[in-house]
């Protein structure tokens, strides 16, 4: 550990390898990590899984992630789900979150098994329930959507709002959403442009169109062109179509001086990394 605090790779892997060779399981799974990330030693996915599987073998959850995310993603193995989705549900088994969030993803997209909600659902809530963040993101929105579940904005809202409380953009643009239509939380444009502002300084183009829609209508903010013309801005250099629709429908409204104001604006902004914008 004080090795590797000190960043010093290579005295980690001088003292993890005997120790891994020897059938120390957690000795293992730090040299799989070593050769996963590169850290002191060339990588290869390959020898990562080499080691994975021997820590997995001897009942270690993360390795049992890590071997199962390989798997997936057919890094260092030929990609097969069906043995992704052994080894993500014992560690899932064990109670580990990201375990139970990755089985969430295959039920729900159908990735070596059927696609089934109902189980997608159970996985996600048991991740969710820990404070996993995605897994948190994930259960609102089938809620939101009605998927394994009745629909329940309520529901959706509350768990969107935890993951938003840890900082996912995606989160918190859809409690944004809520708030703005007043879908299982009461209509507030206010904490609307809140969620929203959180997301667009992620850079989340929706959010940065949402807040200019805000500013053009005059909702939870006084009407503004400038500022709706300077969030369209945003959204559209990020690629979203519809928000250069928005744009140039705005700009319609506005004076020429106006327009290169917001564009400034716009400029300033992303020299800001997106924060204090407005």
């Amino acid at each position: 550990m004080a090795a590797w605090v000190a960043r010093d790779h290579a005295a980690v892997l001088k003292i993890v390898r005997p120790v891994a060779q020897k059938g120390e399981s957690w000795a293992q799974t730090w040299l799989g990590d070593a050769y996963e990330q590169g850290e002191g030693i060339v990588q290869d996915h390959a020898e990562a899984a080499k080691w994975y599987r021997l820590a997995a073998q001897q009942g270690v959850a993360i390795a049992q992630l890590n071997l199962g995310y390989l798997y997936a993603n057919g890094q260092g193995l030929t990609q097969d789900y069906a043995e992704a989705m052994k080894w993500y549900q014992l560690a899932a088994q064990q109670g580990n979150a990201p375990a139970q969030y990755n089985l969430g993803l295959m039920f729900e997209n159908g990735k070596g098994v059927p696609s089934d909600y109902a189980q997608a659902l159970t996985w996600y809530q048991q991740a969710a329930q820990q404070g996993h963040g995605p897994g948190q993101l994930n259960l609102g929105a089938m809620y939101d959507n009605g998927r394994g579940a009745t629909q329940d904005y309520a529901e959706a809202a509350k768990w969107y709002r935890l993951a938003a409380q840890q900082g996912l953009a995606a989160a918190q643009l859809y409690l944004g959403a809520m708030h703005e239509k007043g879908q299982g939380v009461s209509q507030d444009f206010v904490q609307a442009l809140s969620w929203y502002r959180m997301a667009a300084q992620q850079g989340m183009p929706a959010a940065q169109l949402n807040i200019g829609v805000l500013y053009f209508s005059g909702q939870g903010v006084p009407r503004d062109y400038v500022k709706a013309h300077m969030w369209f801005n945003l959204a559209a250099i990020r690629g979203l179509a519809s928000a250069v629709n928005n744009r140039d429908a705005v700009a319609a409204k506005m004076t020429p001086s106006q327009i290169a104001e917001a564009q400034k604006l716009a400029s300033d902004c992303q020299a800001r990394r997106l924060r204090s914008c407005d």
